[in-house]
């Protein structure tokens, strides 16, 4: 049964799941939660519970054992707040917000005083989620719109950059970065590869894209389109994994989970393995080892999927409200 925070602050109630569906990745552990609309992210160190609601506010707690307490409302967006997401602590207690309004905010606490340090409003539509990339590769923040755009936000010698380009022609729902670090590259004898700079997004278009930065260029370009999906992509990511291959999730309207990989001898090769579900698909999450990965729903139900050593992909838990 998910434990519902009663006094989270918000108009909006907010439905916090139970401890064994929180999943985290490479810089942040997120709660799935029941409404679209809502996030529940915890920090680095899961002391700290962000959430965001359509009342426009961004929610701080703290949290010790079972208990959570209100330490912060955060205000300034003119539309729901759909996602927040907190930075790796490298960079200092920075927390990114997106809206229905169009704009992303970077927030940051210092001497116990959250302030809002940049506000970028370039983006024509709602903004639907923000992702920070793995720290190894610098304090970069990826943001989808429904305008279609995706940008990428740099912090960089003491100021914030900016890179906005179209990535889905009827609205991007979705981005994940990929790890620093190619898959295998932790077991390989041969010299240490370069950061990788990497990411997937998912969109109306039924398409899912992965991008790579061109260090010469200064851009970044989509080396891949990944077809299969019929409706739009509501979600996308990418396994924290780099033992030996990489795997991206995608959660569809259509009512299916794709799950694709691809080895280092094949890097521009992906399969994909189709997963079936009863109801439209809302979000999908791995666990910070990459080899679990949680998908929600329409039907309010979390499952958990696990390969087996066959390579199918096989359901070990249900948890229903």
């Amino acid at each position: 049964m998910a434990q519902v925070i009663s006094n989270s602050g918000h108009d909006d109630m907010i439905v916090r799941p139970p401890t064994s569906i929180v999943l985290t990745s490479t810089l942040r552990a997120r709660v799935l939660t029941i409404f679209l609309q809502h996030d529940a992210v915890l920090d680095y160190y899961g002391r700290r519970l962000a959430t965001c609601s359509s009342d426009r506010t961004i929610k701080i707690f703290e949290v010790e054992g079972e208990s959570h307490r209100l330490t912060e409302t955060l205000k300034g967006h003119d539309g729901a707040v759909w996602c927040v997401a907190w930075a790796h602590p490298k960079y200092g207690n920075i927390l990114a917000s997106a809206s229905y309004d169009g704009k992303v905010f970077i927030w940051r606490e210092q001497g116990g005083q959250w302030q809002k340090v940049f506000d970028f409003a370039l983006h024509t539509a709602s903004v639907n989620i923000v992702s920070w990339s793995p720290h190894e590769t610098g304090c970069l923040l990826a943001c989808a719109s429904s305008d279609g755009a995706v940008s990428i936000l740099e912090f960089k010698d003491n100021s914030w950059e900016h890179k906005i380009f179209p990535a889905h022609g009827l609205g991007a729902n979705a981005v994940s970065w990929a790890p620093a670090s190619a898959p295998g590259s932790l077991v390989s004898s041969a010299a240490p590869a370069a950061t990788l700079r990497r990411f997937v997004t998912g969109g109306s278009d039924n398409l899912v894209k992965i991008w790579d930065w061109n260090p010469e260029l200064k851009s970044y370009a989509p080396s891949e389109t990944l077809t299969g999906h019929t409706d739009w992509v509501r979600d996308v990511s990418w396994s924290p994994s780099i033992l030996s291959k990489s795997y991206i999730a995608s959660a569809s309207q259509d009512k299916t989970v794709r799950i694709w990989t691809s080895d280092p001898a094949h890097p521009h090769e992906w399969k994909s393995t189709v997963l079936t579900f009863d109801a439209v698909l809302w979000r999908v999450s791995w666990s910070l080892s990459g080899n679990v990965l949680a998908v929600s729903g329409g039907d309010n139900k979390v499952s958990l999927w696990k390969e087996n050593l066959k390579g199918e992909w096989e359901c070990v838990k249900t948890i229903e409200e």
